[in-house]
């Protein structure tokens, strides 16, 4: 019996007979990129599909796609493919900036997203994430996370020639473009899922559609709803009387990942996107993409197979392109998306989450407790840290942590979700719920980073804990993230309601249209949106200035005081000390925390010395970033 390597060879050989008989000549690049990944696509193709007897004809069919996508890969693009693989932790750099944008939203089509790119580099913006602007039904599309072709741009945004156009110049600014990649379901109007419902051979088992509720009792018998106000369980019912996996909305159909054929028509769109210019793809949910009775249809296996064999893909036509992991589950889970091999950056859901519960609670414990114990994740990889996104907040904390801390996971949520929606005596939220769920009492939480941290209801504390916030995410290592509109404290916008498409989620209300008249004021200390702009300008300077701010290195520290949050950046020649005070009183750290540093530290963002022989003051929701 051959041994895993020896049938590698024996499938190598298959495939350039494969190459030769579909007239595919590959040069000598693509070639050595073949020969090097080859062996792990080889593994992670067969460990899903290598007890089917096309298995070996199905790997040579996806290697002739991924050899033509590499001939059609444009020669700019080639370039950047060997500056990358040169200088594969590009994006651990200290002056990394995100920020992310629905197009119609805020600049209306891509010719506004061009006419803004001054405004970017002003920010110091390198990466650009553009939300879902593909093809997608009229009306409820989920936000555009319903795709009707992953080839086509919404026809209301511009079209594929702009969309490549705008890739150009924003990496001649500097801003490497991040776009949705939306492989676990499609729209009910993809070509693929017509084909399917209407009997195409092409598409035969590209869903999975049962003719009646055996197979759907039984898989439902262990998975979850995600979208109850949209509908029960995980099905949907076709007009045929037939049911079709549905986990998200009911006109998002998931794909069926157990058809290898599936695999390599995605595989072959994720290189379209590629060559178009894209960067980054965001990974959307990737914990659902295998399913398997019996289970939750979560975070299986075969899940984390499979994006491997993207990424194996991906480094033998289009090394450039990174994948970013979205994994909003346990904790224990998200870490487990992330590694140069998978996904290379990730989102920090908990991060994100336990900022918000320390500004509720005016109590830094459970976050320093994250930060300590779920920080650190393997070289060469990093978090994409934010304050919010286009999503809802839900309290991702695992329960087993804050039981640790004496706190009750679900009455905690139970107490998040009151304080941010307020309905909780004092609050200083107008955040609107999501998705309540009477039975399980589940709900998450909607709403703008100003609406949220209290400037929506005049808090005097609003403009600090916005910056707060960005600040954590600016200082705790990999790629921060701002959701643009929010650098100048742009509020929820209720109009939502009166659009019938939008009106039942509660989303829309955090994705307001470009606030111009907050913009016009970013300049103006004396209004919200001035404090806000120019208290976020001067953090992006300071990191962009101080190397101790690059890659993911972090160090707990311990304040003496749970209302004040702490922890060390440590770099090649020196270490950042961060210190935040989560509530709105003064308060001292003492000088026996600061015993091993030196005697004198420099707080880069005020600029002036801070004595450590002596208690450090910090004023209500100050934050310090103290250079030892």
């Amino acid at each position: 019996m051959l041994t895993r390597p020896q049938q590698a060879v024996a499938a190598a050989s298959h495939v350039d007979r494969r190459l030769a008989e579909a007239g595919v000549s590959p040069d000598a690049e693509f070639r050595e990129r073949l020969d090097r990944h080859f062996p792990r696509l080889f593994e992670h193709f067969t460990d899903v599909y290598g007890d089917r007897p096309d298995c070996l004809e199905q790997l040579a069919a996806l290697v002739v796609a991924i050899a033509r996508a590499a001939g059609e890969r444009p020669a700019d693009l080639k370039e950047l493919d060997r500056a990358r693989e040169a200088d594969p932790g590009w994006f651990l750099s200290n002056r990394m900036l995100g920020g992310v944008c629905y197009v119609d939203r805020y600049a209306q089509d891509l010719e506004g997203v061009r006419a803004r790119i001054p405004y970017f580099r002003e920010l110091g913006l390198t990466y650009l994430h553009l939300m879902p602007l593909f093809a997608a039904p009229e009306g409820d599309s989920d936000g555009g996370y319903a795709v009707s072709s992953y080839r086509d741009v919404n026809p209301a945004l511009g079209d594929m020639d702009q969309l490549r156009l705008l890739a150009a110049e924003l990496r001649a600014a500097g801003i490497s473009l991040v776009v949705d990649f939306i492989f676990n379901h499609t729209s009910d109007e993809h070509a693929w899922a017509v084909g399917c419902v209407g009997g195409d051979p092409a598409y035969a088992d590209f869903y999975r559609i049962y003719p009646d509720r055996t197979m759907p009792d039984l898989f439902e018998a262990t998975t979850r709803e995600v979208f109850p106000d949209d509908h029960r369980g995980s099905f949907v019912q076709l007009p045929d009387g037939r049911w079709i996996w549905s986990t998200f909305y009911h006109f998002q159909w998931d794909l069926n990942y157990a058809n290898p054929a599936v695999f390599t028509a995605m595989a072959g769109e994720m290189l379209f996107l590629a060559n178009v210019g894209v960067d980054v793809l965001r990974m959307d949910a990737v914990a659902f993409i295998w399913k398997q009775l019996g289970t939750d249809c979560e975070n299986l296996p075969q899940a984390h197979t499979l994006i491997r064999a993207f990424n194996a893909v991906c480094r033998i036509a289009a090394p450039a392109v990174l994948f970013k992991s979205e994994a909003i589950v346990h904790p224990d889970r998200v870490v487990e998306y992330i590694a140069p091999e998978e996904c290379q950056l990730s989102y920090n859901p908990l991060q994100m989450a336990l900022v918000w519960e320390a500004l509720a609670t005016r109590d830094a414990r459970l976050l320093s407790q994250a930060l300590e114990r779920r920080h650190a994740i393997p070289a060469g990889t990093a978090w994409v840290n934010y304050v919010r996104s286009h999503d809802d907040i839900g309290w991702t904390f695992a329960d087993e942590d804050a039981a640790e801390l004496g706190i009750d996971g679900f009455e905690h949520r139970r107490f998040l979700n009151a304080f941010y929606v307020n309905r909780f005596p004092g609050s200083f939220a107008r955040g609107v719920p999501f998705q309540e769920n009477p039975r399980t009492g589940d709900a998450r939480v909607s709403g703008t980073t100003a609406s949220l941290a209290g400037v929506e209801a005049g808090d005097p504390y609003g403009v600090q804990r916005v910056l707060l916030a960005h600040s954590i995410a600016l200082s705790t290592g990999g790629v921060p993230l701002l959701y643009l509109g929010d650098e100048v404290g742009q509020l929820n916008d209720y109009g939502y309601l009166a659009v019938p498409e939008h009106a039942g989620d509660s989303r829309w209300v955090h994705r307001p249209p470009y606030p111009a008249s907050r913009y016009a004021e970013r300049t103006d200390p004396d209004t919200d949106a001035g404090a806000i702009s120019l208290g976020l300008r001067r953090l992006v300077h300071v990191r962009r200035e101080t190397e101790e701010l690059a890659g993911g290195a972090l160090v707990g520290f311990g304040t003496h005081d749970p209302h004040v949050l702490g922890y060390q950046r440590p770099g090649v020649s020196g270490t950042v000390l961060v210190l935040a005070n989560v509530s709105e009183e003064e308060r001292v750290v003492p000088a026996e925390a600061f015993a091993a540093m030196p005697a004198v530290a420099h707080d880069l963002i005020t600029d002036t010395d801070v004595e450590l022989w002596a208690d450090v003051p910090l004023a209500p929701l100050q934050v310090r970033w103290l250079q030892l």
